[in-house]
């Protein structure tokens, strides 16, 4: 059956189970301004304790654990289900931090935050692609843009709202205090996990995996990427736009803002500017994603993020730059929700949890690599020049997505199998 994407919502299937997608919207909004606000104040702690060498060590111990479990928890996510993984990792992750506040209440050393960092970072990487698997279990094909759109204003504002919060509050208080607010944030997403995950069971036991072992399963994500072309393109899309999205932003903008002589205002303006276009349109996507035709999603917006980003290293003025960097933010807003959508709906079934771990695990991998590349390459090339190429790497991405779109497509419908009867199907359009 062919669906017409202009169709109201009555006739284009099942309607998405709002209810439950605003739990889970509320959910990760409160997990993740805590958690945006423990890493700001766990640096901030550890550059006090130890300098530059000891947030580094902070955030190896975060970061390399959360890499390495994401394998292993997209294969728990397809073998026990969602509601299993999310359930007792966020638990433990609550009881971790109470843990974590007690200890480094009069600690005076470095290492209790590199053990809470390296045991919240592992939870981290086992529960990420378990929640992205919830989504697909809430929205029918046909709205699972707009659902992608509205989770991608909650990631936006999360660091907007946690960042600061976590500053202040180690500032004023104790690392312990802050803890403890990620604690609070952790257990609003528990609850809200109960009502979002109530009804969906665990998978039969073996199926799709044949008796082979968790260990061997924590590689079915790259597997899959070779089996499927569609896959395989998305995949190559999203990983070329977030490698070449992250040097301009988080360096080359504040070097040509310095080189230029516009101040700190001028990033600061640039960044807001492009963070006020991103919610903007992730709002209009929330509300017209499912009307919006896939090509103008993934092809259009993605040649014009790569030329707004080209632009951005050629503008004259601080204004321009501001005005330039929310057209930006306008094309990300409806591109990384699109990008997700289509690698989702491109997972064949039963495969999402391993899917999505090996998504995720590119988007970690992408900002050190990033920053390692293209960093190295700025001094024969200069600022500008590394920013232009910054700017043609990111048109493979709708090159790669318009690949996708012509390569086979098998369907994904986990939500039929996995869910109780009040979730809604998987609709084949």
């Amino acid at each position: 059956m062919t669906t017409n994407p202009t169709a109201p919502p009555s006739e284009a299937g099942p309607a998405p189970d709002w209810r439950r997608i605003g739990s889970f919207v509320t959910g990760q909004a409160a997990v993740q301004c805590g958690s945006f606000a423990l890493i700001i104040a766990m640096n901030w702690t550890a550059v006090q304790l130890g300098g530059r060498s000891a947030v580094t060590l902070v955030i190896l111990a975060s970061t390399l654990p959360r890499a390495l479990m994401l394998l292993f928890g997209g294969a728990l996510a397809d073998a026990l289900g969602p509601r299993a993984v999310i359930l007792r990792a966020t638990a433990t992750r609550l009881v971790v931090l109470v843990i974590g506040a007690l200890v480094t209440a009069g600690a005076h050393s470095i290492w209790p935050l590199i053990a809470v960092a390296v045991v919240e970072g592992s939870l981290l990487g086992l529960t990420g692609p378990a929640s992205g698997v919830l989504l697909t279990r809430l929205a029918p094909q046909e709205h699972l843009g707009r659902a992608n759109s509205l989770f991608s204003m909650v990631m936006r504002l999360a660091p907007m709202a946690g960042s600061p919060l976590g500053a202040w509050l180690v500032v004023a208080g104790t690392l312990s205090g802050v803890m403890l607010v990620s604690a609070a944030g952790c257990a609003v997403w528990l609850v809200c996990a109960f009502h979002v995950t109530r009804g969906m069971v665990r998978p039969e036991r073996g199926a799709g995996a044949g008796g082979t072992s968790l260990f061997r399963r924590s590689g079915d994500g790259l597997a899959l990427l070779g089996r499927h072309p569609r896959l395989r393109w998305m995949f190559v899309a999203c990983f070329c736009m977030d490698f070449a999205f992250l040097w301009p932003a988080e360096v080359a903008l504040p070097l040509r803002a310095s080189g230029e002589g516009w101040g700190i205002g001028s990033v600061a303006a640039a960044l807001t500017a492009f963070s006020a276009g991103a919610l903007a349109s992730a709002a209009a996507g929330a509300a017209l994603a499912h009307r919006i035709p896939v090509p103008v999603k993934l092809v259009v917006t993605g040649t014009g993020l790569a030329v707004g980003m080209g632009c951005m290293a050629l503008v004259p003025s601080p204004a321009v730059l501001a005005v330039t960097a929310c057209a930006v933010g306008l094309f990300s807003g409806l591109n990384g929700p699109a990008l997700v959508t289509a690698y989702q709906q491109a997972v064949p079934e039963g495969k999402l949890g391993a899917a999505m771990s090996t998504f995720s695990l590119s988007s970690i991998g992408a900002a050190p690599l990033s920053l390692a590349v293209f960093s190295s390459l700025s001094a024969p090339l200069g600022v500008t020049g590394t920013w232009l190429l910054c700017a043609s790497v990111a048109l493979f991405s709708p090159v790669a997505a318009t690949l996708a779109l012509r390569a086979p497509l098998t369907r994904n419908a986990p939500a039929v199998k996995a869910s109780a009867a009040p979730e809604p199907t998987v609709t084949a359009v």
